[in-house]
C-alpha cells in the first residue's frame, strides 16, 4: 500500500494568545483519533501553530483505507424461530440492527451471524471529514460567528490548505475551499504562498517572513532575548506563560531593547514588573543582586527599516502605566500603613463573620498566641497581625492586585516597623501554590499559619465546608499551607491548643460545639495526600493518626519512624503481635489492674517479658522526651523474641482471674510502650 506526507493549515485572523498552544495540541490530537478510526496508518506527526494559522503535518500517511470486515452474532437459532419455523421478533430486530433483509443473516451456526466485507475508502475522500470533525471538537469556550454566515469558530476563517503529495484535496470547511495557497507575514508578505508539497511547508512560509513552528520561534526568542540582556549586563525575567504569550503573538519574532527613566526605580519593583509583563508583555531586566534595571525588551512582529521607531514607541506607551504606579505609591505614603485599618472597618470579610478589620484583629491575637508557644516574638506577631490587611486599602492594591502584601511590607519600612514584621506582611500569604516559597521569617510563619487558621476555623464556624468541586476560601491549600510552615519550618506548634484559641476569638459568631474537633480533622486529613505524593505508605500515616498527635511537626517524626521501622525485620511480626495485643485487650471487660505483679507469673516466658520491657521502659524514656522516635522503635524491636516465646507458652485467658488480669496488665503495658509512638497494630 503506498503512503504520502499529508498537510492541513486553515489560516484565521488573530488567534487568542493564551490559547494557541491549547488549540494547535487540540487539533493534532483530534486528526490522530480520526486517523486510528478510519485505519490509516501514518508516520510521524508535528504541529505548528502561529497567530494567524494551525497547521498539522503527517508524514507516510496510507493512500488507502484498508479492507475492513463485519461480523455480528444474533440471537440463538431455537430464540430466533418460533415452532412453525417462523421468525421471532428477536431475528427481525436483528436483521434490521443489520440493516439487510433477513434471508441475507446466516443461520448455519448455533446463532444469526451476519458477515459482511467493507471495501476500504480512498484517503482523500476521508481526510475532510476527519479534519473538519477535529475543528469542530477544539477546546473553544465561545465561538464566533462572521459575515452572514451560520458557521461558527474561534476566529473568521482566511483560506485552507490540504495537501496530499503534491495533490490539493478536494474539499470545504469552515467556508474556505481547499487549495494550496497559504498567506506570509500580513506586513512583509502579504500575497499568497504556494505550498509545493507537504514537507516544504516550513521553509515556504519561512521565506514569506513566517516561522511556522511555534517551539522554533520559542526558543529564537528565548535566546535573543537572554543574548540581549547580557549586554545590558542584567538577566532578563521570563516566565514561561509568558514566553509562550509573545511567542503566541509573532510570526517574525524581533527582540528589542527599550529603557524607561529611572526616577521610576523608587517604586516597588513588583509593580513595575506586575504593570509591564501582564500589561504590555515585556520582559524585564534584573541586575546582578536582582534590583530592576530601568530596561526591558519587547518582541516586535516585524523587521523594521528604522527600529528606534519601535523602540520609541514602546517607551512612550508603557511611561504612563509607570507614572500611575509611581503616583499610587506616592499617594499611599502620604499615611502611616496603619490609618488604612480605619477604612477596613467597612469592608467585609464574610458577611457572618465581620469585617477585614476584624479579621486582622483576631489573627493579631492568634499570632502572638502562636508565637509565644513556638519561640517567637509575640509583640512582632501582634503587630504584623494588625497590619496584615492594610495594604488592601491602598491606591497600590487597588490598581494592582497582585501587590497584596508586597505593597505592604513597602509601606511598613517606609514607617519603620521591624524588618520581621513588614516582611511578614508577605509572607502571610505564603506559600501561594503546591511546593510554593515559604516564610523566610519565624514572624512571617507564625502570622501566615495564624491567617489561614483564622480562615479555616470561622468558615467551619459557619457551615460552609468545601465540597468534592467547590472550595470557595481554598480551605484545602490553606491547611496544607499550615501543614508545610509547621513541619518543614520546624515550629512545634500545638494544633489543638491553637484552633481552641482561634475558636474563642469568634464569641457567638460561629457554632462552637465540636467545631475544634471538625477543623483539626479536616487539617490532618491533608496529611494523608501529602504523604502519598511524598511515596509514605498510608498505613504508616494511619498508625500514626491512632494516637492523634496534636503537633504537625511531631505527627511528621513519627511517620517517618514508623516508616523506617516498617523495614526493619521484626517490623511484620511485631505489628502482629500488637495487633493481637489490641484485640485481645478490646475483649477484656474487667478493670486492668494498675501495675504488674510478678507474684502472678507462673511461667518464665512472663518473667523474660517484664523483665525486657522494664528494660525498654528505661532505655525509650530519653529518647521519647527528645522525640527520637526512629530509635523508640528500634530498641522496642528487640522485645520480639521475648514477645513471641510469650505468645508461644503462655495462655492469656488463664482460669484464675488474678492470673488473667496481671497478663492483661501486661500486655497493656506492651502495648502502651508502641502507643509512645504511634499504633503499630494497624500495620498488620
Amino acid at each position: 500500500m503506498s503512503a504520502l506526507d499529508f498537510l492541513v493549515e486553515l489560516g484565521t485572523e488573530e488567534l487568542p494568545p493564551k490559547a494557541l498552544c491549547k488549540l494547535s495540541d487540540a487539533f493534532r490530537t483530534g486528526i490522530e483519533k480520526g486517523l486510528k478510526e478510519a485505519g490509516l496508518k501514518h508516520g510521524r506527526v508535528q504541529a505548528f501553530a502561529a497567530p494567524r494559522r494551525l497547521a498539522v503535518l503527517i508524514e507516510q500517511l496510507d493512500t488507502e483505507q484498508p479492507d475492513r470486515s463485519i461480523n455480528l452474532d444474533g440471537p440463538p437459532l431455537q430464540a430466533a424461530f418460533d415452532a412453525e419455523g417462523e421468525p421471532t421478533q428477536a431475528a427481525l430486530g436483528f436483521a434490521r440492527k443489520c440493516g439487510v433483509d433477513l434471508a441475507e443473516i446466516d443461520r448455519s451456526g448455533p446463532k444469526l451471524r451476519y458477515s459482511r466485507s467493507i471495501p476500504g475508502q480512498p484517503t482523500a475522500e476521508l481526510l475532510p471529514g476527519i479534519i473538519e470533525t477535529s475543528l469542530n471538537d477544539l477546546p473553544i469556550p465561545k465561538r464566533m460567528r462572521w459575515a452572514a454566515r451560520k458557521e461558527e469558530f474561534v476566529r473568521p476563517t482566511q483560506w485552507l490548505v490540504m495537501l496530499l503529495g503534491d495533490q490539493v484535496i478536494d474539499g470545504t470547511i469552515l467556508t474556505q475551499r481547499a487549495g494550496r495557497e497559504s498567506r506570509g507575514h500580513r506586513f512583509h508578505s502579504p500575497g499568497q504562498v504556494r505550498i509545493s508539497e507537504p514537507t516544504s511547508y516550513l521553509e515556504d512560509l519561512r521565506g514569506a517572513h513566517v516561522i511556522a513552528d511555534f517551539a522554533e520561534r520559542r526558543e529564537l526568542i528565548a535566546k535573543r532575548v537572554a543574548q540581549l540582556a547580557g549586554e545590558q549586563n542584567g538577566t532578563a525575567i521570563v516566565p514561561p506563560a509568558l514566553l509562550d504569550e509573545v511567542t503566541a503573538l509573532v510570526e517574525w519574532p524581533v527582540p528589542l531593547v527599550c529603557s524607561f527613566e529611572e526616577r521610576f526605580l523608587e517604586v516597588p519593583q513588583e509593580a513595575l514588573i506586575t504593570t509591564m509583563q501582564d500589561n504590555q508583555k515585556y520582559f524585564c531586566l534584573l541586575d546582578a543582586n536582582g534590583k530592576l534595571l530601568p530596561r526591558f525588551i519587547t518582541v516586535a512582529n516585524i523587521e523594521s527599516k528604522d527600529p528606534a521607531q519601535i523602540v520609541a514607541g514602546n517607551e512612550k506607551v508603557v511611561r504612563p502605566r509607570l507614572t500611575d504606579a509611581e503616583f499610587f505609591f506616592k499617594q499611599d505614603k502620604k499615611q502611616k500603613l496603619d490609618t488604612f485599618n480605619e477604612r477596613l472597618k467597612s469592608v467585609v470579610f464574610q458577611a457572618q463573620l465581620g469585617t477585614v478589620y476584624d479579621k486582622a484583629v483576631r489573627v493579631s491575637r492568634l499570632a502572638a498566641f502562636i508565637a509565644e508557644r513556638t519561640e517567637g516574638n509575640a509583640q512582632w506577631a501582634a503587630r504584623a497581625g494588625l497590619l496584615s490587611k492594610c495594604d488592601l486599602a491602598t491606591e497600590m492594591v487597588g490598581e494592582f492586585p497582585e501587590m497584596q502584601g508586597i505593597a505592604g511590607y513597602y509601606y511598613a519600612l517606609n514607617d519603620g516597623e521591624p524588618n520581621d514584621v513588614a516582611l511578614a506582611l508577605n509572607e502571610q500569604y505564603m506559600p501561594r501554590g503546591a511546593g510554593a516559597e515559604l516564610p523566610s521569617t519565624h514572624t512571617g510563619a507564625v502570622l501566615a499559619v495564624a491567617d489561614k487558621l483564622d480562615t479555616l476555623v470561622g468558615i467551619f464556624g459557619i457551615g460552609m465546608l468545601p465540597t468534592g468541586s467547590k472550595d470557595p476560601y481554598a480551605l484545602r491549600r490553606a491547611a496544607l499551607g499550615i501543614l508545610r510552615i509547621l513541619i518543614e519550618k520546624r515550629l512545634d506548634l500545638d494544633l489543638v491548643e491553637a484552633v481552641r484559641f482561634s475558636v474563642g476569638e469568634f464569641g457567638n459568631q460561629v457554632k462552637a460545639e465540636g467545631l475544634a474537633d471538625q477543623v483539626l480533622d479536616f487539617i490532618f486529613d491533608r496529611l494523608r495526600a501529602r504523604y502519598e505524593d511524598e511515596g509514605v505508605d498510608v498505613a504508616s500515616y494511619l498508625s500514626v493518626r491512632a494516637v492523634q498527635p496534636g503537633s504537625a511537626l511531631d505527627f511528621d517524626q513519627r511517620v517517618q519512624a514508623v516508616q523506617a521501622f516498617r523495614n526493619l525485620p521484626e517490623a511484620e511480626a511485631l505489628a502482629a503481635a500488637n495487633k493481637r495485643v489490641s484485640n485481645l485487650l478490646s475483649k477484656f471487660e474487667a478493670k486492668l489492674p494498675d501495675t504488674v505483679e510478678p507474684r502472678y507469673f507462673d511461667n518464665a516466658t512472663e518473667f523474660s517479658l517484664y523483665s525486657a520491657l522494664q528494660q525498654a521502659e528505661q532505655a525509650v524514656q530519653p529518647l521519647a522526651m527528645a522525640r527520637q522516635y526512629r530509635e523508640m522503635l528500634e530498641r522496642l524491636a528487640h522485645l520480639r523474641g521475648p514477645v513471641d516465646a510469650f505468645f508461644e507458652a503462655v495462655l492469656v485467658n488463664a482460669e484464675d482471674a488474678s492470673v488473667r488480669a496481671n497478663r492483661y496488665a501486661l500486655l497493656a503495658r506492651l502495648r502502651g510502650l508502641f502507643l509512645g509512638v504511634a499504633d503499630i497494630s494497624t500495620l498488620g
